[in-house]
């Protein structure tokens, strides 16, 4: 049974940079295969893993639902096969192979029109796929309303990434709260702060403001990422996150939030 790790924030903060920072340890590991889910319209999550694609080449789910939709109002028999044998076909066809990794784009959300039946077919294919690796990791977007369209699966550890401002904090408390309205159960809340100021000593030092909001948040709070000087150089250049060094501040913070993560071990 995959382990499913959901990545979530408000815009901004470093969320694909800590989606691609988990993928890529998950991938140095070894400890089987993983899926890397892109569920954010932007679909930039290849770019922060250095996948060598063209944006126009990368087939996303959101392209095969249309395309779907516009072949059976049209008349066509999708090669003689059913509904969801050939989305489980194209779902398949559309996984982006790496060495360490595969990699599966969303891509847009729906447009006008009545997508239910479209919707909970591909979230069968994409469980149906999810069944063949051992971690599957979703990027998502701002939010987690539409988590629940893209996969049935339970999630096993969800990640919520805030910067070091208090409306980054109070935006990862509605996140939390929001996850309990969702029919997807999750199990362990994990938040890591990113781009956090660095006291007198080189580490990153999280106001005691903020560190209060995240209390009555009832925020879980993992670990903090400084603002790495490393980390603004690879972003500014679109170098790979699996490129930055091991001994970074970023990298090295990031293994120690992982070890103390029991969901991830």
């Amino acid at each position: 049974m995959a382990k499913v790790i959901a990545v979530a924030g408000k815009g901004g903060v470093g969320k694909t940079l800590v989606a691609a920072l988990l993928i890529n340890h998950l991938a140095r590991r070894r400890n089987g295969p993983v899926l890397a889910i892109d569920a954010d319209p932007s679909t930039n999550l290849h770019l922060a893993l250095g996948v060598d694609i063209d944006d126009e080449d990368l087939e996303t789910v959101g392209d095969i639902r249309e395309e779907t939709l516009v072949d059976v109002q049209s008349g066509s028999n999708l090669g003689g096969m059913s509904k969801p044998d050939y989305f489980d076909l194209r779902i398949q066809q559309s996984v982006w192979e790496e060495n360490e990794f595969d990699l599966l784009a969303m891509g847009r959300p729906e447009g006008p029109g009545c997508y239910c039946a479209a919707n909970n077919m591909l979230r069968i294919s994409i469980d149906r796929l999810s069944g063949s690796y051992r971690y599957v990791v979703i990027d998502n977007e701002a939010g987690l309303e539409h988590l629940s369209r893209r996969t049935t699966r339970d999630v096993d550890v969800l990640i919520i990434v805030a910067d070091a401002s208090m409306r980054s904090v109070l935006a990862a408390g509605n996140v939390s709260r929001l996850v309990d309205d969702l029919h997807t159960r999750v199990g362990e809340r994990y938040l890591i702060v990113n781009r956090v100021p660095a006291g007198k000593d080189g580490e990153p030092m999280l106001p005691e403001s903020l560190r209060q909001a995240i209390e009555a948040q009832g925020l879980n709070l993992a670990g903090l990422i400084s603002m790495d000087p490393v980390v603004i150089e690879f972003d500014a250049l679109g170098k790979p996150v699996g490129d930055i060094p091991a001994d970074s501040a970023t990298r090295q913070a990031f293994d120690r939030i992982v070890a103390s993560m029991p969901g991830l071990n």
